[in-house]
């Protein structure tokens, strides 16, 4: 069989990108992206993250990440990367601790990708996978390992795919057996703490155009040639402008519905709504904004059952967004 060891890597080319979920707090920043006024956005970012704020950073950092507007500085991206996360900046963290991972600081990358990986992000699940199968830095667990991959291929994570047929070779099926079901309790979990994020952290301000994520590549066991590297993330594009608004059509009939936001600020909402409502997990599905005191919660409603929606919020996490099923 060879080694019992896997290798995780990160993909050091930044060809491969995620497109960040969220929209910047200064909408003139955003407008100029759009238009390709790189510079133009860049100096907007600078005046606002010289005040501190975190999605300026977070922004900022993606900027030097891509070199538009700015020379490309991968050490400064991460800088700023870890300013904005050590504020709270839930993208920055994710972003943050793959960059730790990639130049092999992985101590310092652990506690982030444990964090990404409880919030469900199927790249921080591959990469804590491989750990627990390795025991590198964590205990040695195959249930464990096999349900955090397991978790990240249903995402869409390419690699997952080939991690999980060479666990095939070395886990026993009653330890296989036990991943699937505890795949299920950490998809739960991993519901149960986006929801408590959405709502205790306004996503609308955690905004930029779309940023480069380290995308991890395929494990292998030693000793064998290693497979063609799959992208885990679409191509790069532009963030879009905001669509003129569809015409109306008979909204689905369903009881569940995706949370894809709380906001503070109802602007925010309708910024990340004009940028999602034509994808077509949501699109012909009616936008609903619950109120929870200060906090306006944006949701798509008419989903037919629970699994319609966990299927619309697992596309929408693959693509980068933020989503969770919610009963109506």
């Amino acid at each position: 069989m060879g080694r019992k060891t896997l290798i995780a890597a990160i993909v050091a080319g930044f060809g491969v990108i995620l497109a960040a979920p969220a929209v910047a707090d200064t909408r003139a920043g955003i407008d100029a992206w759009d238009r390709g006024d790189y510079p133009a956005a860049v100096k907007e970012w600078q005046a606002a993250a010289a005040r501190g704020d975190a999605d300026a950073l977070f922004n900022l950092a993606q900027a030097y990440k891509l070199g538009k507007g700015v020379p490309q500085d991968l050490q400064k991206a991460e800088d700023l990367f870890g300013r904005a996360a050590a504020m709270g900046h839930i993208q920055a963290a994710d972003y943050y601790g793959l960059l730790l991972f990639q130049r092999g600081e992985k101590a310092r990358a652990l506690p982030y990708i444990r964090a990404a990986a409880d919030r469900g992000d199927p790249r921080a699940q591959y990469l804590l996978g491989i750990a627990h199968f390795n025991g590198d830095m964590v205990p040695k667990d195959w249930p464990r390992a096999y349900a955090l991959v397991s978790l990240a291929r249903q995402q869409g994570l390419p690699q997952a795919t080939t991690a999980l047929q060479q666990m095939n070779e070395f886990i026993p099926l009653e330890q296989r057996q036990q991943g699937i079901a505890l795949a299920g309790e950490l998809q739960t979990q991993a519901d149960a703490t986006r929801a408590r994020q959405l709502a205790s952290v306004d996503l609308g301000n955690q905004a930029a155009p779309p940023a480069p994520a380290p995308a991890p590549a395929p494990v292998r066991v030693h000793n064998t040639p290693p497979p063609q590297v799959a992208s885990a993330a679409p191509p790069p594009r532009a963030m879009p402008n905001p669509a003129p608004a569809p015409a109306p059509t008979p909204a689905p009939v369903g009881k569940w519905r995706i949370q894809l936001g709380a906001f503070g600020q109802a602007a925010n909402a309708d910024a990340l709504w004009n940028r999602i409502r034509n994808r077509p997990e949501v699109a012909g599905h009616s936008r609903l904004n619950v109120k929870a005191g200060a906090v306006t919660k944006l949701q798509a409603g008419g989903y037919a059952s629970q699994a319609a929606a966990q299927a619309a919020c697992g596309k929408l996490k693959a693509a980068g967004f933020e989503c969770v099923p919610v009963s109506g």
